[in-house]
């Protein structure tokens, strides 16, 4: 039965991000903790509850819109949907250019259609971009790209002739998130219409699994290397770091439909420094 003063955050994917922002913002609340891979999502649900947090654990594959709907369902049964929080994706180096496509560009583009209609007056969400589609070139995209990217039902994004010709994992891995943040802007209206937040955070480098199949990877470990050697902070992040800036952007009421870039500098070195090229 719905308890409609209990407060839910949902977190979408339970790796080191996920787990970092849930453990600010679920204090006194219930955590719907999401994942492709169930056992994951439990051990992650073992050590909050070790930690004093109320968490339950669901199965997820963001590709699927079924899936996700009952995941908002599921979620709207439990109480008042508050928080969302969607860190789950794929790198360059784990998959195929269209399989990156259909999970970081139309997965989260399904999560935003469907949570969009349960979240709770005073809800936000936050959404994991990355540093990397900030390197692509500004007239990457026309205008026309870009609103497409931004507005088009989730089912459209994959049928477009310029995401399908994408077969570089790279490549499809920047379009997507940039397509990410140009989707937050838009989805910004219709959560406002409901009295609700979204926000992106475009992270560089953080230091997670996904991140070490980065740095190691033998066809683009040295390229992220250097990266972080010749960046401002000459580090990567962690996932507290990222954990406080959604954090603050989860109590910043005047912020929604925003990209925040959190990534040691990298993308101005790009631009201006070491890294020009």
């Amino acid at each position: 039965m719905k308890n409609i003063n209990q407060e839910i955050i949902v977190a979408i994917g339970s790796g080191a991000i996920a787990q970092a922002i849930v453990r600010r913002i679920g204090v006194g609340k219930s955590i719907l903790l999401a994942d492709i891979k169930t056992e994951n999502a439990e051990a992650a649900a073992h050590i909050l509850r070790q930690n004093g947090f109320n968490v339950s654990t669901a199965s997820i594959d963001v590709s699927d819109r079924h899936s996700v709907a009952m995941l908002a369902k599921q979620a709207e049964k439990l109480g008042a949907v508050k928080g969302v929080v969607l860190t789950a994706g794929l790198s360059p180096s784990q998959a195929t250019a269209q399989a990156i496509l259909k999970v970081d560009l139309y997965g989260t583009a399904v999560v935003f259609e469907e949570f969009g209609q349960v979240i709770a007056e005073g809800g936000s969400a936050i959404v994991i971009g990355s540093q990397s589609s900030h390197r692509l070139a500004v007239d990457e995209l026309s205008q026309a790209q870009a609103d497409a990217l931004a507005t088009l039902p989730a089912e459209d994004l994959l049928q477009l002739d310029f995401v399908q010709a994408i077969d570089d994992s790279l490549k499809a891995y920047q379009i997507a998130k940039r397509g990410n943040a140009l989707r937050v802007i838009a989805e910004a209206v219709k959560w406002g219409e409901r009295g609700a937040r979204i926000n992106c955070i475009s992270a560089g480098i953080v230091y997670t699994p996904l991140a070490y199949d980065e740095l190691t990877s033998a066809e683009r470990g040295e390229f992220y290397r250097n990266m972080l050697a010749k960046s401002p902070a000459k580090r990567g992040g962690t996932p507290d770091e990222i954990g406080a800036l959604a954090e603050f952007l989860f109590n910043a009421s005047y912020i929604s439909g925003s990209d925040i870039l959190i990534d040691g500098g990298v993308t101005a070195a790009y631009k201006y420094g070491a890294l020009k090229q």
